[in-house]
């Protein structure tokens, strides 16, 4: 800071002051109709648009690989590797929202031909929407989607430069992402991928990952099924196994199903590494809200009646006790945005004007005031008694 006398610097304020009047003055009296910076946040970060798919592959016998770029020729907004783009599906008279990691790398939607690509395993009987792409989405379609969110991506000022990703399942994708930015030069970290399937025939997007094999990026594949005929590393992500990849310091990126999750926070214990280095990303919903502490067992069979407030406008509908609030939305055809279905993002926060819910804990994402002011997200809220509730309106 430059000291320019005691008189000067005191009287400094009201020089600023003149200097500002003499140039609202000299300015003209037009006003400026475009805001540049508002015009680079909606090219980065614009609200919902119509993507189309352009192509769908096999990534596994059991997975697709949908690709999709703009509706209106536009190149896709910047994201992080390991974020997701949310999807409007449109089933019967309801629109689905879903949350999918992107699978390809954030250059890819930066160059000429933009483009975003998600992969999707078929459901075991328990993820109809994951069912539908698998089955009937087709080239042409058309969705309204929303992209770039989530938390879950390297950050140089916060995470080492030794990453180990343990995956399991299709929460690979996230890892793929990332792997193929290292290789095109556009991040800057060694990627070691832990990923644990069952079969080896089985494996999501294997020769893709194998082909990005280089000094910075590494895939160990770990086999949890008997199959005498593999050579490579076998059982579970074990501290054990995930020591023997670990650097001195590590970050550890988590992402695959919620069974996963439970298994890997008693392992990573065992390596004493600092919680600031653990990073686990949301799993949706949970799978069975019963198996969760404190969750009332006796009520897993009631179904209860939800009572809805849009504006003036009310409905009542029925709601389990083992769905979310927003699950009992979609089906009666009521339309709550949502982005993450995980608890975390907050798009659909909702007011409980009465009645009672309980809260899954491994995602309740809420802010101490909306705990105090009774708001929930509705995708990790379970009615426990007739329920009354405030929904924004669209």
């Amino acid at each position: 800071m430059k000291i320019k006398g005691f008189l000067k610097d005191v009287t400094g304020a009201s020089r600023v002051t003149k200097a500002r009047l003499e140039a609202f003055a000299a300015g003209s009296a037009k006003p400026e109709t475009v805001d540049p910076i508002a015009e680079v946040v909606k090219e980065w970060h614009p609200k919902k648009f119509d993507v189309v798919v352009t192509e769908i592959r096999d990534a596994s016998p059991t997975a697709k690989t949908v690709r999709f770029k703009r509706a209106d020729g536009q190149k896709l907004p910047y994201f992080y590797a390991g974020q997701f783009i949310v999807l409007d599906f449109k089933i019967g008279e309801s629109i689905i929202s879903r949350p999918y990691s992107i699978s390809s790398a954030p250059y890819q939607a930066r160059q000429e031909d933009s483009f975003a690509e998600i992969t999707v395993r078929r459901s075991k009987g328990d993820g109809f929407i994951a069912d539908y792409i698998n089955d009937s989405v087709k080239v042409g379609d058309k969705f309204q989607a929303m992209m770039g969110c989530g938390q879950f991506y390297w950050e140089p000022l916060r995470d080492a430069k030794h990453v180990v990703a343990l995956a399991g399942g299709v929460g690979i994708t996230p890892f793929a992402s990332m792997a193929k930015e290292i290789a095109n030069g556009t991040l800057d970290f060694d990627l070691t991928i832990l990923y644990g399937s069952v079969s080896a025939d089985d494996i999501i997007m294997k020769d893709e990952l194998d082909a990005l094999k280089s000094d910075k990026v590494h895939v160990v594949h770990v086999l949890s099924g008997d199959d005498p005929d593999w050579k490579g590393e076998k059982g579970f992500l074990t501290a054990d196994l995930i020591k023997k990849y670990s650097a001195p310091d590590t970050t550890y990126f988590i992402c695959g199903p919620q069974v996963m999750y439970t298994f890997l926070r008693e392992e990573l214990k065992k390596l004493d590494a600092p919680q600031r280095r653990i990073r686990f990303e949301v799993f949706g919903q949970a799978k069975d809200i019963t198996t969760f502490a404190g969750y009332p067992q006796e009520l897993k069979d009631k179904t209860f009646r939800l009572t809805v407030r849009r504006g003036i406008h009310e409905d009542v509908i029925p709601a389990k006790a083992t769905e979310s609030l927003v699950v009992a939305l979609e089906r009666a055809g009521i339309r709550i945005e949502t982005a993450c279905r995980s608890g975390e993002c907050g798009f659909c926060r909702t007011k409980v004007l009465s009645g009672s819910v309980y809260v899954c804990p491994e995602n309740d994402g809420r802010r101490a005031a909306d705990k105090d002011f009774g708001y929930v997200h509705a995708c990790a809220a379970y009615p426990t008694s007739d329920i009354t509730i405030k929904i924004p309106i669209e």
